[in-house]
């Protein structure tokens, strides 16, 4: 999977980071041909700014179908500080998507909304991928399978590495606290990794058994530090290195 811009990063950044709906779906194009099969899609305001607007998603959508329509796509219902959970309900609940990340820590904000976003998500046949930034998350997230809030079916989930503000550089090391906390779950997992450790990280998860994800979501740099030319760049350099390791390509399950 690949997830090109995220919440937060805007062409100042990098000359080639996408923003429009456009920009978007010609890079998720390069992206898929460069070994990509899906998208992580996030929208913006016209400032710029993180939007979860539904008719915002739905043309950026439209573009992406249009550009690579054997593209998997998956919205996200990231707050990136700006929403509450009842937007994040509203997001979900009007486009009703294939596919929707989904933060434990920014649900459990308000449980019983959480509840019903879940239930929503089953019957619309949304598939969930849970948004795991440590063990707290994943302490949540047991919790909830237990008592109900999360449907048992529901078990894609992705372990963050790192963080972007304040920047915290992931390691491959960072992974087995994630697989400890989570070993009793049986998640089906995917990692992406905050900086220039990026592809060493997503190496070790696939290594271990798990799914990667990449892009300018959270890193542009090189190994060495250098800035990467582009999201399909990047997502060819990892599966270049991936198979040179003996890994190869599987269709993804969002």
């Amino acid at each position: 999977m690949v997830a090109p811009n995220g919440a937060r990063r805007g062409r100042g950044e990098h000359p080639q980071l996408p923003v429009t709906p456009q920009q978007t779906a010609e890079t998720a194009a390069a992206c898929f041909a460069a070994g990509a099969h899906a998208l992580h899609l996030h929208v913006r305001e016209d400032d710029g700014r993180h939007s979860l607007d539904a008719g915002r998603y739905r043309e950026a959508l439209d573009a992406v179908r249009e550009s690579a329509p054997e593209m998997a796509v998956q919205i996200t219902t990231e707050s990136a500080g700006l929403y509450d959970v009842a937007a994040q309900f509203a997001c979900l609940q009007s486009l009703r998507p294939d596919a929707a990340s989904v933060s434990v820590r920014e649900m459990a904000r308000d449980a019983d909304l959480a509840a019903r976003a879940y239930a929503l998500c089953a019957e619309a046949g949304t598939q969930v991928q849970h948004i795991l930034y440590g063990p707290d998350c994943i302490a949540q997230l047991r919790i909830w399978y237990q008592d109900g809030t999360v449907p048992g079916g529901m078990r894609d989930a992705i372990f963050v590495l790192g963080q972007y503000n304040p920047p915290v550089l992931a390691r491959p090391e960072g992974l087995a606290v994630f697989r400890d906390a989570a070993a009793d779950l049986h998640l089906n997992w995917t990692v992406c990794a905050f900086g220039r450790h990026e592809q060493s990280c997503l190496l070790a998860a696939v290594a271990a058994g798990g799914d990667a994800r990449i892009g300018f979501e959270n890193n542009i740099e090189t190994p060495d530090g250098g800035l990467l030319a582009d999201n399909a760049a990047s997502v060819a350099a990892f599966v270049q290195a991936a198979k040179a390791q003996g890994h190869t390509l599987k269709e993804c399950r969002s």
